[in-house]
């Protein structure tokens, strides 16, 4: 019978992580993410998909939000300024979308442009258009 001693932390290979790194990929996500904007500028999206997406936007700026409240000092975030830049035209993005959506598809109902845009102006009017105008 052969004893196997516990492993000793942070010993153990990390080939295996490695093998499953694309090299360069950290350099790629800033591209393709501004690649992946433009296209939902000009390609039409479906409601669902919209609907993620503005909640994921929505949890991105919660998490920017912790980030600057909590850091200690302003050279801690440095990539601030770039982070705003494409969460803001990520945010264009979802604006042209769900307009273009709004636009095209706002006969079949109040959810033509999704749940996320049905739910938020349902809570904004509340049945009241005065009231809804008068905010907007």
């Amino acid at each position: 019978m052969s004893t196997v001693s516990p492993a000793i932390p942070g010993s153990q290979s990390k080939a295996g992580w490695r093998a499953l790194k694309l090299p360069g990929a950290g350099n790629l996500a800033v591209p393709i993410a501004v690649l992946a904007i433009v296209v939902a500028l000009i390609m039409p999206m479906p409601p669902l998909l919209l609907d993620v997406l503005i909640v994921l936007d929505m949890a991105m700026s919660v998490i920017v939000l912790m980030v600057t409240m909590y850091i200690l000092k302003p050279v801690d975030f440095s990539v601030f300024p770039t982070t705003l830049l494409l969460l803001t035209l990520f945010r264009l993005a979802l604006n042209v979308s769900s307009a273009r959506l709004i636009l095209l598809n706002g006969n079949g109902g109040t959810a033509a442009a999704g749940n996320v845009i049905e739910a938020f102006g349902n809570f904004v009017v509340g049945g009241n258009y005065v009231i809804g105008c008068v905010i907007f």
